[in-house]
C-alpha cells in the first residue's frame, strides 16, 4: 500500500521521550509529519500541517505498540534468498522476507568469496540500492557490509578459508568502484598484513570498520581503534577469546568504549545471561542487535548452501555440513530482527523500550543514518513497524509504504 496522507490512530508509539499511549502519526510524503500524543495537547507538527484539510486515510493500530522499523547492519539472507546470488530479485525477496519480520532497513552482507564473485554480488547490491524509482515492497536497502574476504583463516568460522586473503588498498578500491560507493560497513582482521593502511583508507572513505574473524591481540586491537575502528562483528564469536593474561578480541570489545558491538541474540551463538552482561557493562549506544541470517531463515529444516559451504539447519540452527554429514560449527543463523528483540528482552529481563534502540538508532548512528533513520520523530522516513504483546509482527512501513500486512497474508 501506497499513501501519501495516512494517520495511524489509537497506538501505543515508542519515541526518544518515551512511550505515547493512545497516540497517532501523520504520514505525508513517506515522511513523519505530525505526532498527536493523545492527552489534548493538539498535533505536534513540522511546519503547517493544515490536519483538517488532508484527506487523511485512517488506519487503527488497535492499541498495538508502533516501534521504529528495526535496522539489520548483518545479513546474508533469509527466505530462501542470498546476497551472494549477485541477483536483484535475490536481494528484493530478502528485504521482503525481512520486512515480514519488522525490519525497515537492512545492509547486504556479502561473504568471503573468489573477487570475481565478490564483484558479481557488490555491482547486484549497488544497482538495487540505487534503484530510487522503485517503489519498496520490502526492507530499505541501505548499502552493502563487505564481510571478507580480508579475514583471518584462524577464526573463519564458515568464511571459506580457500578465498580469504590479505587485504590490499587496491582489492578494497575494486570493490569500492563496483559498490558505486555503497559500501557502508567493512570487516576486517586487523592483524593481517596490511590492514592498517586498508583500516585508514576505508574509514577515510567514510566506511565504518568492523573487526571481524580474528586472532588479534589486545594491543593490535587498541591499534584498530586507533586506526578508525569503531565496531566488533558478532561479539564471542569467531575471535580470539577473552584470558585473563590476554584479553584478546572478546576482551578488547567489551572494555573498549569506542567499539560497538554486534550480538546474536538467538540463544546459541551467546549465552543469555552474557547477553545481559553485555547490555549491563557496555556504554548507551554500543550494542547493536543483528541477525547474521543467511538464506534459510524463514525456511524448512534441511541443507543448504553459505556460498559455496554445503550447510545443515537443525531445530533452527545452521552449522557447516562435514565430510561424514554430522554438524560443524555455527554457519550464520536462522534468526529474524523481531525474534532479536523478544529473546533479547527475555535474556535480560529489559523493558522493550529500553531494548528497542540496540535494533533502531544504535545500528543507524553506526553507518551515519540517523538524521532519517532509526528513531519516530518529526521529519524522520515513516519506517515503522506495529507488533503486539506477543512480538508478532502485524504491519511493516517503510518511507510510509505497507510492505508488509499480516491481515492479507
Amino acid at each position: 500500500m501506497k499513501s501519501s496522507s495516512l494517520q495511524i490512530h489509537h497506538a501505543r508509539i515508542l519515541t526518544p521521550r518515551g512511550w505515547i499511549n493512545n497516540g497517532s502519526l501523520f504520514i505525508k510524503d513517506g515522511e513523519i509529519v505530525g505526532i498527536d500524543r493523545g492527552d489534548g495537547s493538539g498535533v505536534e507538527s513540522s511546519g503547517q500541517l493544515a490536519i483538517a484539510e488532508e484527506p487523511w486515510i485512517q488506519l487503527d493500530a488497535g492499541g498495538r505498540m508502533l516501534l521504529p522499523g528495526f535496522i539489520d547492519l548483518h545479513v546474508h539472507g533469509g527466505g530462501g534468498y542470498d546476497v551472494m546470488k549477485g541477483s536483484a530479485d535475490e536481494l528484493y525477496g530478502m528485504c521482503r522476507f525481512h520486512a515480514s519480520r519488522g525490519t525497515t532497513s537492512l545492509l547486504a552482507t556479502t561473504l568471503t568469496a573468489s573477487h570475481e564473485e565478490i564483484i558479481s554480488a557488490l555491482e547486484a547490491a549497488a544497482g538495487a540500492v540505487q534503484d530510487s524509482d522503485r517503489e519498496p515492497n520490502g526492507a530499505h536497502l541501505l548499502g552493502i557490509h563487505l564481510e571478507g574476504p580480508f579475514l583471518n583463516q584462524t577464526r573463519c568460522g564458515a568464511q571459506n578459508p580457500e578465498d580469504l586473503r590479505e587485504p590490499s588498498i587496491e582489492e578494497f578500491e575494486s570493490f569500492w568502484s563496483a559498490s558505486q560507493g555503497t559500501i557502508k560497513l567493512m570487516a576486517i582482521a586487523p592483524e593481517l598484513r596490511s590492514a592498517e593502511e586498508v583500516i585508514v583508507h576505508a574509514v577515510d572513505r567514510g566506511v565504518t570498520v568492523s573487526l571481524a574473524h580474528t586472532d588479534a591481540d589486545y594491543k593490535t586491537m587498541k591499534k584498530a581503534v586507533e586506526w578508525g575502528a569503531t565496531q566488533v562483528t558478532h561479539l564471542f564469536n569467531g575471535m580470539r577469546p577473552l584470558h585473563h593474561r590476554e584479553p584478546g578480541v572478546a576482551g578488547a570489545a567489551l572494555m573498549l568504549d569506542e567499539l560497538a558491538v554486534e550480538l546474536i541474540c538467538d540463544g546459541c551463538h551467546v549465552h543469555p545471561d552474557l547477553v545481559k552482561w553485555v547490555f549491563d557493562i557496555k556504554p548507551e549506544g554500543k550494542v547493536i542487535m543483528i541477525t547474521d541470517s543467511m538464506c534459510a531463515a524463514g525456511c524448512p529444516n534441511g541443507e543448504y548452501l553459505l556460498g559455496k559451504l554445503p550447510v545443515l539447519m537443525h531445530n533452527g540452527q545452521v552449522h557447516l555440513k562435514l565430510a561424514d554429514g554430522s554438524l560443524g560449527s555455527l554457519a550464520g543463523s536462522s534468526l529474524t530482527m523481531i525474534d532479536a528483540l523478544s529473546r533479547t528482552v527475555a535474556f535480560t529481563g529489559k523493558e522493550i523500550a529500553d531494548i528497542v534502540p540496540a535494533l533502531t538508532i544504535h545500528p543507524a548512528i553506526q553507518i551515519g543514518v540517523q538524521d532519517r533513520k532509526g528513531t519516530i520523530e518529526l521529519g524522520k522516513d515513516a519506517d515503522m513497524v506495529i507488533i503486539d504483546e506477543e512480538f508478532q509482527v502485524y504491519q511493516t512501513y517503510v518511507q510510509g509504504n505497507r510492505v508488509y500486512d499480516a491481515t492479507s497474508r
